[in-house]
């Protein structure tokens, strides 16, 4: 294997890094060249996901059992840090790379000038996002956790208005919480483990006494409600729909990508947990399965409540959320795979819908004042004194309003699993998958499962209907102007659902193997601790 491919891991981290810094240095005026930076350095992260992709796949002369390990200063674990890359973590590094790019491009058109900074936050969040899937232990997983809310702070903020800054003030407060009682779980971890390495946890907890195992146990319900908070469960997702809803369309999209990272925690440290046979609540028992049910029931109910698209698609985002937790709390591990395709699906559907969004309803009027309302209150105006506030970068595009029709529709399809896009491909294949377990897997499950998501699909119908023709057929509205920077990203996004749904063969193999790597936790063990570790702290 090439020695340089064995650098890949650290690049999804340093890229975006220094990308961010150099971006915050420089001033506001050199904006041709802050923004062809963002687009290369984003470009470049997609690439190197791509890169990572094809290694754990055994590709490209990839590593031994598909899993690499990349030591930071050459400090083994678990003493040193070290980053991990197996296949579900190359997958949610290949979305982020991809759902991040399309939001860049989108946000040039405008969004990027109504406030100050976005371009180095928007570094910095990838960079955190990123971090997250690669750590491989307890304490980095906090610290990437906090670069990527520390971005997004300023991210969800970005713009201007009472009601965005009232949401944003919420959302800031409840991931305030929300760190301090990560901080406070790690504590209890390392206290009665002496670890915070992920692959030596497991051995850790078995060998510890009753007493501690309860101290233990508390730390892990911490945890537990940390990332049930970021994957917008319920009751912890109060704060979603007002911060996701008023976001400004490229952070929105962006943010689709948010709440899987708490699906992702989740799902990496309960099968770490439960193949040692130590898996405390929430990470074991039924206790996903019923939560997920929960937050599918609370966001179908929000479906039928929202008056706005915007509110429709931070619901849409919780029903997600909530089908995933429902599947990977699910007995055995047959609906892994499928729920992987169907978390691609919904993350590339959302973004897409997030965008298209304000597209749909857009009122040139209204945007323009925004804008001009921003760059005052942000002191942004001088880079472009000499174009108006709403004036927008690249060429019109025909049709606006079949491509919004069009896309409207695609959307609607994605995001509620009718066919033939690949949502129906993701949510078909999990009813199958939960029918196919029935021998092992309770019946009360499966039927509660089938009857969940063929009702969130139904309320999502009608809720897109419902608030699709109000805006479609306002015949008083004139047609919007619409960019090719707005309306490529879009259309990217619908198509890649569009070539998942024409070949799901390959990426439906590919998620099964991921599937099959994620539980294969000794291959995980060996390559991340290669030297036999006691069982005592």
């Amino acid at each position: 294997m090439n020695p340089w491919l064995n650098h890949l891991p650290i690049l999804p981290v340093l890229l975006p890094m220094l990308t961010g810094t150099v971006l915050l240095l420089s001033s506001d005026s050199r904006h041709g060249p802050r923004t062809a930076l963002a687009l290369f350095a984003t470009l470049a992260q997609l690439v190197v996901a791509l890169a990572l992709l094809a290694l754990t796949d055994g590709q490209l002369d990839g590593w031994p059992g598909g899993v690499g390990l990349y030591a930071l200063g050459n400090w083994a674990a678990p003493f040193g840090i070290v980053l991990v890359v197996d296949r579900l973590a190359a997958v949610m590094l290949t979305l982020t790379a991809t759902l991040g790019l399309a939001a860049l491009v989108y946000s040039l058109a405008r969004w990027e000038k109504a406030g100050v900074h976005f371009l180095p936050l928007f570094q910095f969040l990838l960079m955190g996002l990123n971090g997250t899937f690669l750590t491989g232990d307890l304490f980095n997983l906090f610290v990437f956790f906090e670069v990527m809310l520390a971005a997004s702070y300023g991210l969800v903020l970005h713009g201007s208005g009472g009601p965005r800054v009232n949401a944003g003030l919420h959302y800031i407060v409840v991931n305030l919480v929300a760190s301090l009682l990560f901080l406070v779980a790690a504590a209890l971890i390392y206290g009665m483990t002496g670890t915070l390495n992920l692959a030596e946890l497991p051995v850790r907890v078995a060998s510890l006494t009753a007493g501690d195992r309860q101290l233990f146990d508390l730390g892990a319900a911490l945890l537990g409600i940390v990332f049930l908070t970021k994957a917008g469960a319920w009751p912890l997702n109060f704060w979603l729909p007002a911060a996701y809803g008023i976001a400004v369309p490229p952070v929105g999209a962006i943010f689709a990508i948010l709440t899987k990272v708490g699906v992702y925690a989740l799902l990496r440290i309960s099968v770490l947990l439960q193949d040692g046979g130590v898996a405390p609540a929430p990470f074991g028992g039924d206790w996903l399965f019923y939560c997920g049910l929960a937050t599918l029931g609370v966001g179908t109910l929000g479906l039928f409540s929202a008056q706005k698209l915007s509110k429709l698609a931070a619901f849409l985002v919780i029903v997600s959320s909530g089908t995933l937790l429902t599947a990977f709390g699910f007995t055995g591990t047959l609906l892994t795979g499928p729920a992987l395709y169907y978390l691609i699906s919904s993350v590339l559907g959302s973004g897409a819908f997030f965008m298209l969004v304000e597209m749909a309803e857009r009122n040139r009027t209204q945007v323009a004042d925004l804008l001009a309302i921003s760059f005052e209150a942000f002191g942004v105006e001088s880079r472009h004194d000499s174009e108006h506030p709403d004036a927008m970068v690249g060429v019109a595009i025909p049709a606006a309003m079949a491509f919004l029709g069009l896309s409207f529709v695609s959307c609607g399809l994605l995001l509620t699993g009718l066919p033939p896009l690949s949502g129906f491909v993701g949510k078909f294949a999990l009813l199958g998958a939960s029918l196919d377990s029935l021998p092992n897997a309770p019946v009360l499950h499966v039927g509660l499962f089938i009857g969940a998501l063929l009702l969130s699909g139904l309320a999502g119908i009608v809720a897109l209907s419902r608030l699709g023709i109000r805006v479609f057929w306002d015949v008083a509205r004139p047609t919007p102007h619409l960019q090719w920077l707005e309306a490529g990203p879009v259309a990217a996004l619908l198509l890649i659902c569009v070539w998942l749904a024409a070949n799901p063969e390959p990426a439906m193999a590919y998620l099964a193997s991921t599937s099959d790597s994620l539980y294969d936790v000794n291959a995980y063990v060996r390559t991340v601790l290669p030297i036999p570790q006691t069982s005592t702290p």
